[in-house]
């Protein structure tokens, strides 16, 4: 019987590597990253779920006081009324996912065997980014004309619901006085009347899921900066919602005043005497933009001059 040898034994030669691992790969990868966690799924479900539930709850509610006590229709923004614990809660939510996309993988090293993957840091900072931005901003976007629709559904007969197909006329102020034997309901006239126009509603809901995005991208940069969720998220917080006893002239550049005046369909930008104006709906929003892009380029920098 014949018997083979190790001389004999001719092993086949893997084919050369070919091709340079590049942006692509690294986009796929870091897509399967995000979408294998458990944890994206629960916290979009737990954004969605929330926003577009209390939107329902706070226009029923809205509904029901005007029903009751109609001079409160005056200065009503349903928009806002619709889409506020989305902007206000679901941001800080979403700034979560913003912020684990890249400080779980230092909390765990996996960060090391990314790197060691694909040794040009900029790209996987940038791949990171990118599959960020795309899904906060798909959801952000649904979840936004969700809450919108759902509120207004609720608002529906209350004579302030919004529409994004026609303009809608609320009251502006109202003027009241006590009834006349002293019980009963207050007399009261409206004065003036706010139009609200479709694309104004279309600007805050769009503008909204904007801003949502930006302050998951801002969590992304103090993430990469901090290395840290927990650490991450709390300056999150602290930078998005600052506010209270500051300067007037500063309050109309602060996130949290961004979104509650710029993105309002119905409060002036500027009231006759103020000592300062808020900004307009886009320059707001480029406002956030700069504080995004200041975090994210700080966050690529340290990336790249700091060990992993």
């Amino acid at each position: 019987m014949a018997m083979l040898t190790t001389a004999d034994v001719k092993l086949s030669a893997l084919p050369p590597a070919t091709g340079r691992a590049g942006l692509r790969g690294v986009l796929a990868s870091e897509f399967t990253k995000l979408r294998s966690v458990r944890s994206t799924y629960f916290t979009i479900a737990a954004l969605m779920i929330l926003s577009v539930g209390i939107s329902a709850l706070i226009g029923f509610g809205q509904a029901s006081n005007i029903h009751n006590n109609p001079w409160n229709k005056a200065g009503t923004d349903a928009t806002q009324l619709s889409l506020g614990f989305f902007f206000y809660i679901g941001q800080l939510i979403i700034a979560v996912i913003g912020a684990m996309i890249i400080t779980s993988e230092y909390s765990t090293g996996m960060i090391r065997t990314s790197l060691t993957a694909m040794p040009r840091r900029g790209t996987v900072y940038l791949g990171k980014l990118i599959v960020l931005t795309v899904v906060t901003l798909v959801v952000s976007l649904v979840t936004s004309f969700l809450s919108f629709f759902v509120g207004q559904a609720a608002l529906s007969g209350s004579g302030v619901s919004a529409s994004l197909f026609h303009s809608t006329t609320i009251p502006a102020n109202v003027n009241m006085s006590p009834p006349p034997n002293g019980n009963g309901p207050p007399n009261y006239t409206f004065i003036g009347t706010d139009v609200i126009h479709a694309s104004t509603v279309l600007q805050a809901i769009v503008g909204t899921a904007l801003f949502v995005t930006l302050v998951a991208l801002i969590a992304f940069g103090l993430g990469a900066i901090i290395r840290h969720t927990a650490a991450a998220i709390t300056v999150v917080v602290a930078v998005v919602c600052a506010g209270g006893p500051l300067n007037l002239a500063i309050r109309p550049y602060l996130p949290i005043y961004i979104v509650s005046h710029s993105l309002s369909a119905t409060t002036p930008l500027c009231r006759p005497g103020a000592a300062s104006c808020w900004l307009s709906a886009w320059s707001g929003l480029g406002m956030l933009a700069i504080y995004a892009a200041t975090a994210m380029v700080l966050g690529a920098l340290i990336l790249a001059w700091r060990d992993a």
